[in-house]
């Protein structure tokens, strides 16, 4: 089994109050989470109007699968033009790390 991770840093473009934020960020969220099928939320810079920061999980029994929808979910993230991508975190976990 693996599991494979994303971190996004985001840049909002003209926000500026939580309520545009979100009517931002969550659109982002539920496009991940439909078209990948990805575990994804808001998990930082809730504060923040400008910024926030979206994680996401992905389980797979391949590799080149794993990496396959991560490599999209990002390209789908930095398509975005109403946010600027400042940086991508990326892990790969396997069933033997401990």
């Amino acid at each position: 089994m693996y599991v494979g991770t994303l971190s996004f840093d985001l840049l909002l473009g003209d926000v500026r109050s939580l309520k545009e934020k979100r009517s931002v960020v969550r659109p982002i969220v539920a496009e991940l989470h439909r078209k990948y099928a990805v575990s994804v939320a808001e998990v930082g810079d809730q504060d923040l109007y400008r910024r926030a920061e979206i994680g996401l999980a992905v389980v797979s029994g391949d590799t080149g699968h794993l990496t396959e929808v991560l490599d999209r979910c990002e390209r789908l993230v930095a398509a975005r033009p109403e946010v600027e991508l400042l940086s991508v975190r990326r892990r790969l976990h396997s069933g033997d790390d401990e």
